[in-house]
């Protein structure tokens, strides 16, 4: 089964990059005769259901190609949920203004913060604190970021 998800990754990684994605992550699950996959990626804008039926079916295209199931299989390929911490600096322009709960590391120490990011510039992410203060955090510092929606 190894093998088979490093395929299905490869096969996912060359979509992303094909079609200017981030790939999040490959789930592989199921057994031999019942396989389920997900997949999730994101852009740097929105990533809409007619992206991700594109992908599906470019990505079974080359799962039928290379053999990789004997049984039926079902194929997810969606963005990924607010759950998921965010992978890829390029993930963060599109959540200015939003609320995060970061962990960090500061000086050979991890830190947590809650914050609302207000600004980026490359790879410098400026997050305001409940006091107002303006933190610069470089993404190679950002430890897992997470988006809290609000819904007020």
């Amino acid at each position: 089964m190894d093998s088979i998800k490093a395929k299905i990754n490869e096969i996912a990684a060359f979509a992303a990059e094909k079609n200017n994605l981030y790939l999040i992550e490959v789930v592989l699950r199921g057994h031999d005769q019942n396989r389920v996959i997900e997949i999730y990626y994101d852009a740097v804008e929105s990533l809409n259901a007619e992206i991700c039926a594109h992908l599906s079916r470019e990505i079974s295209e080359e799962i039928e190609q290379n053999g990789l199931f004997n049984g039926k299989y079902r194929l997810e390929v969606s963005s990924p949920g607010v759950d998921r911490p965010l992978k890829f600096a390029g993930q963060y322009n599109k959540h200015v203004n939003r609320n995060f709960e970061l962990v960090y590391n500061e000086g050979g120490s991890e830190k947590k913060l809650k914050c609302r990011l207000k600004l980026v510039e490359g790879e410098d992410f400026y997050f305001e604190t409940d006091k107002k203060d303006l933190i610069k955090i470089n993404f190679s510092d950002i430890i897992k970021a997470k988006v809290n929606i609000s819904f007020s």
